[in-house]
């Protein structure tokens, strides 16, 4: 998702600020709790919808153009060749499971072209790359092609690109006005690691190749061959071949891109993995530059975990607030009284000339959906990719599982079944937006009860897909079409089941913290007609009526005889 980058300067420094929408996190197969391929993905932008994409498989007659529009404004940018044969695509995975996640870094701002003489934005790549792909490295090579063919028109990216065996990071930059095409480079991620990326170019040093080989699948590494003499020819690097790092020279780390950014990679591989303190300082915003103004101190690109990982995993990961470290977003002033860990934005403020910022954690109030794909190998592809899909913000949602061969998208989740601007009680994303928001007004305490319908729903649908793996895996390999009917149904009930659930917990939460009370249903005695509830006003913590009383003076002082 694009982040919106505007300047602030502190100190000497000039930060890139904004939205910084969008997390990755990667799994491969070996590093996961069942062999799954997982990946996940953030659409954390203040605008965008909550909805599940679907492009139903189809052919096409010889000579059929595609529409090509801007994923970001719906601007229509050009025609190209449309595929004779499209696959099924169920929001970012397809029935090959294939899926396709992605961040936007931004990178030097001149290389962005800002003439849109290219066709080829990042999100047109990743869905036309899902409907034409069978492979991670297929759909590499389509976006690539695309890219040298009609030109890139948005700003540097990073992709995560999987499948069921193969899990690759792919970045991408443009050449700026006048210039078509992009620089890019993909590597394979080693089986048994992990990999993320956060709004950051995050691929350093890397084998350079003079040829790209599609069909060998030993190569593990694929990059446009001007890589690095377009960075030459630029004048930002100098040095030999094997010193050229992709992202510190393209997308050079400052104190905003760590803090904001690497930050959030950092929380996820210290969940599964030690000797992450000595990276604290980095994820912090203070870097180190050497030669070249490259970060002396980076994190690694990936790491193997101390732990195997799982999609329940993934879907706690989605929700951090940087918990546990010094910078825990519940423990702060800004939290509230009720411990919110959720800042509303601007992220950067000053107070008599100093500037601060609030933080931005994997956990954010402004998603718009996301999902974990797992990525099933095993399995007969028609039973093995389920798209893990949510609305809103990820620590308060649900996922969902939707399998990527599905032909009928569950109706809370359909594209046109409301909009961000037209309310209604039918779309998962505004029964998920209603909780959360009103949520946020007293989180200590509606989040524990919220925390446990979740659980419940979660632990319901990896049973549910447990169930449905051993009564169809055999039907799969010899009536693919009966078990989509099946999974249909099995998609469709999972999230009605949510949104009925998710809208009787809001009636719940509301008729339980109405007007600042806490009340509790009791028995109607005997001899009563009806009673009333048991109601409780909880006290503040007795460091926020420190706090009041501290401002206030005595302007809020009992007077009287005894006080």
């Amino acid at each position: 998702m694009k982040r919106l980058i505007g300047m602030i300067i502190i100190g000497s420094l000039f930060i890139q600020t904004g939205i910084f929408a969008c997390t990755n996190f990667i799994v491969t197969k070996s590093a996961s709790v069942d062999g799954s391929v997982l990946i996940s993905y953030a659409a954390d932008s203040h605008v965008l919808y909550g909805e599940l994409y679907h492009f139903p498989a189809k052919t096409y007659p010889k000579g059929t153009m595609l529409k090509v529009y801007e994923w970001d404004t719906g601007k229509f940018l050009g025609e190209i060749p449309q595929a004779e044969r499209t696959y099924n695509v169920v929001g970012n995975v397809n029935e090959f499971q294939v899926a396709i996640g992605e961040t936007t870094y931004g990178g030097r701002p001149e290389l962005f072209d800002t003439t849109l003489t290219g066709i080829m934005d990042y999100g047109s790549l990743i869905y036309i790359a899902l409907q034409r792909s069978r492979t991670a490295r297929e759909a590499i090579m389509v976006m690539t092609d695309l890219i040298e063919q009609y030109g890139y028109c948005s700003s540097g990216e990073s992709f995560s690109v999987c499948d069921k065996n193969e899990a690759w990071i792919f970045e991408i930059i443009g050449k700026g006005p006048g210039r078509k095409g992009a620089v890019w480079v993909a590597l394979l991620i080693p089986d048994g690691y992990i990999c993320a990326h956060a709004n950051q170019a995050r691929i350093t040093t890397f084998d350079y190749q003079k040829k790209n080989d599609w069909n060998n699948l030993n190569q593990t590494v694929y990059n446009s061959k001007d890589v690095i003499s377009f960075a030459r020819e630029m004048k930002y690097f100098d040095g030999k071949d094997e010193q050229f790092s992709f992202s510190d020279t393209y997308a050079p780390v400052d104190f905003g891109a760590a803090r904001f950014c690497e930050i959030r990679v950092w929380a996820f591989f210290n969940a599964v993995a030690g000797g992450m303190d000595k990276y604290w300082e980095y994820a912090k915003g203070n870097v180190e530059h050497g030669q070249w103004g490259y970060a002396t101190n980076r994190m690694p690109l990936w790491i193997k975990p101390d732990r195997k990982i799982s999609q329940a995993d993934i879907f706690k990961f989605m929700g951090d607030h940087l918990e546990g470290t010094e910078l825990d977003m519940s423990k702060d002033l800004g939290a509230g009284p009720y411990g919110n860990p959720y800042r509303w934005r601007p992220m950067t403020w000053s107070v008599d000339g100093q500037n601060y910022i609030h933080e931005r954690a994997t956990g954010t109030q402004q998603t718009g959906f996301s999902f974990v794909a797992q990525l099933r190998s095993w399995l007969p592809d028609v039973l093995g990719a389920i798209n893990w899909f949510s609305v809103d913000d990820a620590h308060f949602t649900v996922y969902v599982p939707m399998y990527a061969s599905i032909t009928k998208i569950p109706y809370p989740y359909r594209q046109g079944n409301g909009s961000m601007m037209k309310f209604t009680m039918e779309s998962a994303f505004w029964i998920f937006n209603m909780v959360s928001n009103y949520a946020y007004t007293r989180y200590c305490d509606m989040y524990p009860e919220i925390a446990q319908v979740q659980s419940n729903l979660h632990n319901e649908f990896v049973e549910g897909i447990k169930t449905n793996d051993s009564k169809f895996a055999e039907m799969a390999k010899t009536s693919p079409e009966k078990v989509i009917v099946e999974l249909n149904n099995y998609s469709d009930y999972a999230a009605n089941k949510t949104h009925k659930t998710w809208t009787e917990l809001y009636a719940h939460l509301f008729t339980k913290y109405m007007d600042g009370n806490v009340k509790t249903d009791v028995e109607v005695p005997a001899g009563y007609i009806y009673h009333a509830p048991s109601v409780s006003q909880p006290p503040l913590k007795e460091e926020w009526y420190r706090r009041i009383a501290a401002e206030t003076g005595d302007k809020l002082k009992l007077i009287g005889p005894g006080h």
